[in-house]
């Protein structure tokens, strides 16, 4: 498994359409900022076959510091909860099987 970077996937994306590099790194980055804002907003966002976020609040509570073992608190917070939709996992259980396959031999 490797990491793949958003300028690696914008490459990736250029290749495939033949635009222009420059053209896809301001789609995907004003793509990227538009999800953002909605969940700033407080607005779930649904990609039918991909997933849907949505912004959710965690509640404030107390915690402890491992080292000095001194109680403190943390705030409350927005956190993303993302959920991914049907068509994502297919892919995901099939590779998932593919995987263990391979293991297997």
């Amino acid at each position: 498994m490797s990491t793949i970077t958003k300028k690696d996937m914008i490459d990736r994306i250029a290749e495939r359409t033949h635009a222009k590099r420059v053209l896809v790194e301001v789609t995907v980055q004003s793509f990227l900022d538009g999800i953002i804002s909605e969940l700033a907003k407080g607005n779930r966002l649904e990609f039918r076959d991909f997933g849907v976020f949505e912004p959710r609040g965690s509640a404030p509570r107390a915690a402890r510091n491992p080292k000095t073992l001194e109680r403190v608190c943390v705030p409350a917070r927005q956190v993303v909860k993302f959920k991914a939709g049907r068509q994502m996992k297919q892919k995901l259980n099939e590779q998932n099987v593919e995987t263990q396959m391979l293991v297997r031999k």
